[in-house]
């Protein structure tokens, strides 16, 4: 005979074993849904282009372009547009040197060379969106000054900087080969930052070395020195400013990264003395002062010992003992001219000269004798990159 508990048993599922099948099968109903959790959508970005930026006044003039000081529309930020003819780059065989300098543009990222925010084409123009650095042409500023020249303590800081973004360039792999006045721009910080890379060259990258040296404390302390970028094969082109020129780059005997160190050696010259150190009467007189010609400095300006030691070491004509030929930048930073500064710091020091504008669309650091001769396009509509002639691709987002 069963007892009652046996009866209750078989008559039946109790309360909490009901309870705990149906949120099983609730589960399996929810699970059987395949619900789709849907994000909530993204701000659509307006497509850019030349419709996007008002043309203020053209700033700047090269061989196959213009650059204008340029404002969002709808908004108070202004950029530097660059906008190059197709058909004149073509002309004048200069599509690779612009794709160069987008590429050197699109991969660099200091505070001392100019960044490149947008870059897009239509069917007939090239268009870089690049930042404004309303101070000018650094040329401009030093035909300004006192007899078109810096002291030593101004030529030392903005040497400074120069030598900080060509490291920073020969780190990533890329030779500058065209510093000079006119490539230099003042931010209205007053730092300088570097621009036009179309003559530039990519080299092998290099990385810090890293070495150790014993302290008197007879410990092992670790020490970063500097490489020089190496091209694959030496370049023997022949490119350049002609003041400005190599010796190794005239002679036709190839070149590598340290032509840029030369380079800095003549930019100090002229920042200390108002003119290039082998200028001569014609374009083959100055060749020949640069290969063949004593180095001299003026006698109406002295300037310090360690200030004559640099710019002899930087022009030396031989390449292997040039200044900065074996530990890169290195070499520079510890030389005795640079004892005072402050490498680390130098972005967030006051420099010697800072750019006043009355309005923010000022442009009286610029040439006021620039006309726009260029019109607007009568069709603006951004190519698609994917429909574009390889040799003119140039991608839509930098």
């Amino acid at each position: 005979m069963a007892s009652l508990g046996d009866e209750e048993m078989a008559a039946g599922p109790t309360a909490a074993e009901s309870d705990e099948e149906s949120k099983e099968q609730l589960r399996k109903k929810v699970d059987s849904l395949k619900i789709a959790v849907v994000p909530p959508p993204k701000p659509v970005q307006p497509r850019v282009g030349p419709k996007s930026f008002e043309r203020v006044r053209v700033i700047g003039r090269g061989d196959v372009g213009r650059v204008y000081l340029a404002r969002l529309v709808g908004t108070n930020k202004l950029f530097a547009m660059k906008i190059m003819t197709k058909s004149e780059m073509i002309a004048r065989n200069k599509v690779k040197r612009v794709l160069t300098e987008r590429e050197i543009l699109t991969t660099v990222d200091h505070p001392f060379i100019v960044s490149l925010y947008y870059c897009f084409q239509t069917k007939n123009r090239l268009y870089f969106i690049m930042e404004y650095c309303g101070g000018g042409e650094f040329f401009r500023m030093l035909q300004r000054q006192p007899q078109k020249c810096l002291t030593e303590d101004a030529t030392r800081f903005y040497a400074s900087e120069v030598v900080l973004a060509l490291e920073y360039l020969h780190t990533c792999g890329f030779i500058y080969r065209d510093l000079k006045p006119e490539n230099i721009l003042l931010h209205l910080s007053g730092h300088i930052m570097l621009t036009d890379f179309d003559l530039s060259k990519t080299a092998v990258p290099v990385s810090p070395n890293i070495v150790r040296r014993s302290s008197k404390a007879a410990r092992q302390e670790l020490k970063y020195i500097g490489n020089e970028p190496k091209l694959s094969v030496p370049a023997n082109s022949f490119v350049g400013t002609e003041e400005y020129l190599a010796p190794e780059v005239i002679k036709g005997t190839g070149h590598d990264g340290t032509v840029d160190w030369w380079t800095l050696g003549v930019l100090m010259y002229e920042m200390l003395f108002g003119r290039s150190p082998f200028k001569g009467s014609t374009q083959n007189h100055t060749f020949a002062n640069i290969v063949e010609s004593e180095l001299k400095f003026p006698e109406d300006k002295p300037v310090s010992k360690d200030c004559k030691k640099i710019i002899k070491g930087l022009l030396e004509r031989d390449v292997t003992k040039r200044l900065g030929s074996k530990q890169g930048a290195s070499d520079i930073r510890k030389h005795g001219f640079f004892r005072t500064v402050r490498w680390a710091l130098i972005r967030h020091q006051r420099p010697p000269i800072i750019p006043h504008l009355s309005h923010a669309l000022d442009t009286k650091y610029f040439s006021q004798h620039l006309k726009d001769d260029l019109d607007e396009e009568s069709d603006e509509e951004v190519v698609d990159v994917s429909a574009a002639p390889r040799y003119l691709l140039v991608h839509y987002s930098c």
